[in-house]
């Protein structure tokens, strides 16, 4: 097992408000990282936020404040959502910080003493909102091909990066690194972009003056992207490096939208091989969100705000949700109503119930106290083999990105162990006091297979799994357990005293 792991978020413009989108790509990091610490890894995990370029500038001339003010004070937005959402980022990183200024500024000087940066001049179909410059056969009937709104012919002096000699490197580290774009059909549709030829990419603006300055050159900012994608290394230590750039880069994967899928498999590549940086090990495209079959958008008036998912439901919920409702890398649609089922029919009555009706009948039975467990017959014996099949298999899940198909594994154990209570029926053994150690063997098991699912559980509902946790008399955090040892069949104290009840999961009226 590798000793480290490093995780990123895009880093989300604040011009915008934060959304399902921005709080999809972060919970489902956060899952990530949560995951790998508790294999016992050194984990690094980034966010932050991208503040410069035009559309930030305007609003701030609009507002009557300087560019910086208005970032410092939207940026809140974003910074809010690490204890709302319960988000366990190790650094948040702006791109108006000087640390990142320096950063940006090195590896542009790297790749401009290599000879892979020169200064020409641009022109084409300039779309503000998305920032990007466009050609004529790009465009849609007139428009940008990303947002469709107008776009505005500019030519301006601009410094340019070699993308083109990069064409056979790229392709080249695509073939000795299989697993770099994931999944797998993102893959497919890079190699083959890349494969046809790419064009020198313009890296500054001299019609911009709200971002970092061309080193030996004042009069060109460098362009957003070059700018955006150096906050990976920045977050790390670069360009002075040291221990953490030592310890992690690498990153491990980036964790993006399959919209800046690009951008992060071609051009930032390019840039650390021209620069002399080791690349990425991964990227991983996710899926956009629908809203009710709708695409969201502010004018439909159906944006999903995280916040107030989180006052409505709970964080758990909406971190279940999110992770549980799609396979990770494919497009979703969120409702209220498929929110609210999977709230009652999975959280409630599967896990919320294998817990309470275990620790209700332990206190009726045994006064709250563990009993041992005594002689494990077949049943036992199958119930610890399963616990340990999920547990391979949450793992495997986790290595390949496959959320959903972790959660999709402990929701196996779940519904096991209420199949268990059903055949065991420990209620009709309580009738029968020659039947004691049967019964007392039978709660201890339905009780360790409620602490395994709730180990398990913890990287996707962190403060319902610590609950539980406490619940069942397991000592400590439940996200500083190893799982190594942590999740060896026969975990649970024999003799403690535990709750009679622990609701974590109310049912909601639909």
């Amino acid at each position: 097992m590798k000793e480290t792991f490093y995780i990123t978020t895009p880093i989300y413009y604040v011009n915008d408000v934060p959304h399902i989108g921005h709080a999809y790509t972060t919970i489902a990091a956060d899952a990530l990282a949560r995951y790998h610490r508790m294999k016992g890894q050194k984990v690094f995990f980034l966010t932050g936020t991208d503040e410069h370029g035009e559309k930030v500038h305007k609003s701030a001339v609009q507002q009557g404040v300087s560019p910086k003010e208005l970032a410092d004070r939207v940026v809140t937005r974003f910074q809010g959502l690490t204890p709302a959402l319960h988000i366990t980022n190790d650094d948040f990183i702006r791109t108006s910080e000087q640390r990142h200024y320096a950063s940006v500024q090195d590896l542009f000087r790297k790749s401009l003493a290599k000879g892979d940066i020169y200064l020409g001049a641009y022109e084409g179909w300039y779309c503000t909102p998305c920032e990007s410059y466009w050609t004529d056969l790009q465009l849609a009937d007139g428009n940008c091909p990303e947002c469709r709104r107008p776009v505005e012919k500019r030519k301006e002096p601009s410094y340019f990066f070699r993308l083109s000699s990069y064409q056979r490197p790229l392709l080249d580290y695509y073939e000795r690194n299989p697993a770099f774009i994931r999944p797998e059909s993102r893959r497919n549709e890079v190699v083959s972009f890349v494969a046809g030829g790419l064009n020198d990419l313009s890296l500054s603006r001299t019609s911009l003056t709200w971002g970092i300055p061309v080193p030996g050159d004042p009069a060109h900012v460098i362009y957003v992207w070059y700018d955006a994608l150096t906050n990976y290394i920045t977050g790390v230590g670069y360009p002075a490096g040291g221990e953490r750039f030592d310890t992690f880069w690498p990153a491990d994967v980036h964790i993006v939208g399959k919209d800046i899928l690009r951008f992060h498999a071609v051009f930032w590549p390019a840039f650390l091989l021209s620069a002399g940086v080791a690349p990425p090990l991964g990227v991983f495209a996710h899926g956009w969100w629908t809203v009710e079959g709708q695409k969201m958008s502010k004018s439909l008036g159906n944006v999903v705000d995280p916040y107030e998912m989180v006052a409505t439901y709970g964080p758990d919920a909406f971190r279940y949700f999110l992770l549980r409702e799609v396979p990770f890398g494919t497009d979703g649609d969120f409702s209220r109503k498929a929110l609210v089922h999977r709230i009652n029919s999975e959280l409630a009555n599967d896990f919320g119930n294998l817990l309470n009706r275990s620790l209700g009948m332990l206190g009726k039975y045994f006064s709250g106290t563990v009993p041992p467990q005594a002689r494990p017959g077949e049943e036992e014996r199958a119930m610890k083999a399963k616990a340990e099949d999920v547990l391979r298999a949450v793992d495997g899940a986790m290595e390949e990105l496959e959320l959903h198909r972790a959660l999709s594994a402990i929701w196996e154990l779940v519904k096991a162990g209420n199949k268990y209570v059903d055949s065991t029926a420990p209620w009709t053994l309580a009738k029968d006091p020659a039947r004691r150690e049967r019964l007392g063997t039978v709660l201890y098991t339905v009780l360790e297979t409620a602490r395994i699912c709730v180990l398990l559980s913890a990287p996707f509902v962190p403060v319902a799994a610590q609950n539980m946790w406490e619940a069942l008399g397991c000592e400590g955090a439940v996200e500083k357990a190893v799982l190594s040892t942590a999740g060896r069949w026969g975990g649970l104290s024999e003799g403690a005293t535990l709750a009679r009840s622990a609701v974590v999961f109310p049912r909601i009226e639909e």
